[in-house]
């Protein structure tokens, strides 16, 4: 480091993004610096991530133990399951608290330096910091922008936190309401109607767009629709748009038609989850003074280096990571973006594979996926002009999932018929998340699946249900 800098590095934000280029930094020599207004982990730590795997996994255990048919075919009887509302939100409460404290622990061992406050650019390679002891002023030779994001609330929504709240409430399980509207049926909208069903509550789910789980592959949707949506108590309202919704008790909603925005039914019920997605935390960041401005949703423009760009140009010196870019909104995107960055600040070309990177929703059974969906590769086909197939292979199938009698799941692959190449994966079946990683790996190594087909699979395992659709490819 030269004499002229405080530090060669300056993180402002310590989610996990933040948190990994932190460490990676230090490994590779550079004094390092991390600024964070609130809790160290960010999000994921403290209202994502972290705390909602704790409560689907209480919440999935008393669903298992409540489901007296599935037991039963496994020789086991049980009566009278109950639960404790306050030590589930306990449970959740003292994992985010021990995971933030290791994360702490972990920078002050590798020697970062953790300054508190709100920090903002003012000049290039220069911050300030709010801090509880005034405004203090650091440079830093390269400086990560790793601000993270924010529940979105569209407008005529009005929170109460209590009432009618995003999922950052919804974590604290303060209260389990026996009526709950989710807005929205994207990973958030079904893992807390997952959490709530097996609690005992009833759902009604609200989706603007005219199908439900929009984002996911089509065969994955219709699958999910009917393991984890007709088979519990949840009642579905598609290319709906909950015009207002106003806390109280009861909660009261109106629902216009998405298209032409008439009026069609007020719904009143006892809480309201708002599960519109997240926007970027990009305010008051300073982007001004080194002449960047955000897109029109604030995401904060960047290169395939992840550098900050301005006009299109990069900015000398200045990256961001994480949610506030938009590429990629998950916590392990954010730590391989911080990693790329990391990379390039020493002088190791690096890009992300946002194609490789895996993503799932916790639900029972769970959902995964790694690449395209089969609409997008066919529209890149033709696009490159390859010809792109897929194959499905069913749990139902699978020596391990008969033996857990859970075989309600698929797994499809789609790939190019003239390399084998393999474009995407996606999973709903026990232990999807696990699963998927085998094949972002082979994706990220483009692999071929006429290649992945002789590879060798324990047996009995779930994993061998990709092993199947890979010989299925090599067999047609």
């Amino acid at each position: 480091m030269t004499q002229e800098f405080d530090y060669d590095l300056i993180i402002i934000g310590a989610g996990v993004g933040g948190h990994g280029a932190a460490l990676h930094a230090v490994s590779c020599g550079l004094k390092t610096a991390i600024v964070e207004a609130s809790e160290m982990g960010g999000t994921c730590v403290n209202r994502g991530c972290i705390p909602s795997k704790a409560l689907l996994a209480a919440s999935g255990r008393v669903r298992e133990l409540r489901n007296t048919n599935h037991l039963k075919t496994l020789g086991i009887q049980l009566s009278n399951v109950s639960y404790d509302r306050e030590i589930i939100a306990s449970h959740a409460s003292n994992i985010v608290t021990k995971i933030r404290g290791d994360m702490t622990n972990s920078l002050k061992r590798l020697g970062v330096d953790i300054i508190t406050g709100w920090g903002r650019l003012v000049a290039q390679q220069k911050i300030t910091v709010d801090t509880d002891k005034g405004e203090k002023s650091f440079t830093g030779k390269d400086i990560i922008l790793a601000p993270g994001s924010i529940p979105f609330v569209p407008p005529g929504i009005e929170l109460d936190g209590k009432t009618v709240f995003t999922s950052d409430d919804a974590l604290k399980l303060d209260w389990l309401p026996p009526w709950v509207a989710i807005i929205g049926s994207g990973y958030i909208g079904l893992e807390f109607s997952d959490i709530y069903t097996a609690l005992g509550s009833e759902i009604t789910m609200i989706e603007a767009l005219d199908q439900l789980m929009p984002t996911f592959d089509p065969d994955i949707s219709k699958i999910a629709q009917r393991i984890l949506i007709q088979t519990r108590d949840i009642e579905t309202r598609v290319g709906k748009l909950a015009k207002k919704v106003i806390p109280g008790s009861p909660v009261t909603i109106e629902l216009t038609d998405a298209k032409t925005g008439e009026l069609e039914e007020v719904l009143e019920v006892d809480a309201c989850l708002v599960a519109t997605g997240r926007i970027p935390y990009t305010k008051n960041l300073g982007l001004e003074s080194v002449g960047v401005e955000t897109d029109r949703r604030g995401f904060i423009p960047v290169d395939s280096k992840m550098a900050v760009l301005s006009s299109g140009d990069p900015v000398s010196n200045l990256w961001a990571i994480g949610d506030a870019t938009g590429k990629m909104m998950l916590a392990h995107a954010a730590s391989a973006q911080g990693i790329t960055v990391i990379e390039n600040i020493c002088g190791r070309h690096r890009e992300v594979e946002y194609l490789s990177i895996p993503a799932a929703a916790f639900t029972h059974p769970e959902i995964s996926y790694v690449g395209m969906t089969e609409p997008a590769a066919k529209k890149l086909g033709e696009e490159k002009e390859f010809q792109v197939a897929s194959v499905k292979t069913y749990f139902k199938g699978n020596s391990k999932a008969i033996a857990e009698g859970e075989t309600d799941g698929i797994a499809k692959v789609i790939y190019r018929q003239d390399t084998g190449e393999l474009l995407g994966v996606h999973i709903i079946g026990l232990h999807a998340s696990d699963l998927i990683q085998e094949a972002a790996n082979a994706i990220a190594q483009k692999q071929s699946v006429h290649k992945l087909a002789f590879n060798v699979h324990t047996h009995p395992t779930l994993s061998e249900v990709l092993d199947e659709a890979y010989k299925r490819v090599v067999a047609s």
